[in-house]
């Protein structure tokens, strides 16, 4: 059985997982395209998907005689997640970092080496942990290369394709310190990380697209010791992968060294379908690019005047928005705390808001935007199209008065996700209407009348059989019972305060 195998086997049987005394230690490569028109050093259009090498000229493609011209939209992007990024921002300059590959049209990249526009930040996660940052760099990006037949793989591949569209595309690097101790910790970064990127406008984060990739530095130590070899997992394109490729890393070092063995320094390719690590190529180091001053671009210098500019014009990030969420419905306990989560990382925060603010019990919104609004948006973005904040806040206050039960606002609420209708005209021709007191407690009681002994299952104790009771209550009021009041008079019939028979 593999290390991975194992290590399924041993999570089957339901055990902690288990290293030996080892600890993972982990530190992350973002490659971050930016959103920009253009591209870093030309003015060739930044797009995904177009029909291949049709966005290229001479600069992107390095031919004799062009000069690169730096983009200073990417520029201020990069400024924007130094700055969020808690970096300080200061003058850098740019390197040639020399290799070839097929998708490098000049066997160089133009990047950033030793003096980077970014240093030494952080990034605190929604657990309470902080990730420091070493640096968030500009640099270029590289082509595409398709290998055909096979595997995908360029050993087993029949022949390979490159599409150059991309090659030149402005790209912040964002390297983080090793202070990331497992693969979901790892998936937690990153989601924040994308989050921040999303929120300042620098990226649209769509891992599926190439926008942001990541690169994920392996290791393994006993706890105090110094850190242990590394190795690097190559071009992560999802927070699963990532998690994954993490914790079988992890498991395939400590295997290694538990059997006598060592780890070789290497890049290493995550094989999905496999769930697998497999071997590229030993890994370089910075001597081995031959990293020089590029001779055509000059230093670039931001002065504190731009940088406060742009700090003034910066969104809100997810922190800020999720502490202001918690304030505004006053929150509390981790159930709270989550889905705050779930709301800003959809960004559904404003919805609640708008509730919140049209005097709707702001935690009954919490509770429909981080479940029924967040689902509908997992599935179709596009919903929300639809969906005025205003509507929204109608439909809460609307349940906390009782106009509506659960149930129904949930229904209405669907509808309006399609229609974008206000909640009162969906509720009126639905015909729901909330039952008055009195016509409830008659259902109850010929529910119970009628299903004798399902309710002396019920007292002597069967749980299971209350949602029995709801569920034909709410059959016979056609789905206009409030499912809690139901639960309510039960319980009451229960004690004999209404004459259980």
């Amino acid at each position: 059985m593999s290390a991975y195998g194992s290590e399924r086997q041993r999570r089957r049987e339901g055990g902690a997982r288990d290293y030996e005394g080892f600890e993972c230690v982990v530190g992350l490569e973002v490659h971050c395209e930016l959103l920009t028109a253009t591209k870093l050093f030309c003015g060739c259009k930044n797009a995904f998907g177009d029909e291949p090498n049709t966005n290229t000229c001479p600069v992107c493609l390095g031919l004799p005689g062009s000069l690169p011209v730096l983009n200073g939209h990417a520029v201020e992007l990069a400024m924007r997640i130094g700055l969020a990024l808690n970096c300080t921002v200061q003058p850098s300059i740019f390197h040639r970092k020399n290799y070839f590959y097929p998708d490098m049209p000049k066997d160089y990249q133009i990047s950033q080496y030793d003096i980077p526009i970014n240093t030494d930040g952080y990034l605190d996660l929604p657990s309470g942990a902080r990730v420091g940052i070493v640096r968030a760099h500009i640099e270029e990006d590289t082509g595409k290369t398709t290998h055909s037949g096979g595997g995908g793989r360029i050993h087993d591949a029949m022949y390979s394709l490159v599409d150059y569209n991309r090659a030149g595309v402005p790209l912040v690097e964002i390297v983080s310190e090793p202070d990331i101790r497992s693969g979901e910790q790892a998936r937690e970064y990153v989601s924040e990380l994308r989050a921040v990127l999303v929120a300042v406008g620098a990226s649209d984060g769509r891992m599926e697209e190439g926008s942001l990739r990541v690169d994920a530095n392996v290791s393994v130590r006993r706890p105090g010791e110094p850190f242990g070899t590394r190795c690097e997992i190559k071009n992560l394109n999802s927070l699963r992968s990532l998690g994954r490729a993490v914790d079988y890393e992890t498991r395939r070092q400590v295997d290694l060294l538990v059997s006598g063995g060592a780890v070789a320094q290497e890049t290493r390719h995550w094989d999905e379908q496999a769930g697998h690590t497999v071997v590229m190529r030993s890994k370089e180091e910075a001597e081995d690019y031959r990293y020089f001053p590029e001779p055509d671009l000059v230093p670039l210098a931001p002065d504190a005047a731009w940088q406060e500019r742009i700090s003034r014009a910066m969104a809100p990030l997810p922190a800020g928005r999720r502490r202001a969420l918690l304030d505004s419905v006053g929150a509390e306990g981790p159930a709270m705390v989550e889905r705050v989560a779930t709301v800003v990382a959809q960004d559904l925060d404003g919805y609640v808001m708008a509730a919140v603010d049209a005097g709707a019990p702001g935690a009954l919104a919490l509770s429909r935007a981080a479940n029924e609004l967040a689902a509908a948006c997992a599935e179709d973005a596009s919903l929300l199209d639809a969906l005025e904040p205003g509507h929204f806040a109608s439909l809460v206050a609307m349940e906390a008065r009782g106009d509506l039960t659960a149930t129904q606002a949930k229904a209405v609420l669907a509808e309006m996700l399609t229609s974008g209708e206000p909640p009162e005209a969906i509720a009126s021709r639905k015909g729901f209407e909330a039952l008055d007191p009195g016509s409830l407690r008659r259902a109850v009681e010929e529910v119970v009348a009628a299903n004798s002994a399902e309710w002396e299952r019920y007292k002597e104790g069967e749980a299971k059989m209350a949602q029995f009771f709801v569920g034909q209550v709410m059959k016979a009021t056609r789905q206009k019972a409030d499912g809690k009041a139901v639960m309510a008079l039960l319980a009451d019939l229960l004690r004999g305060s209404a004459g259980a028979p």
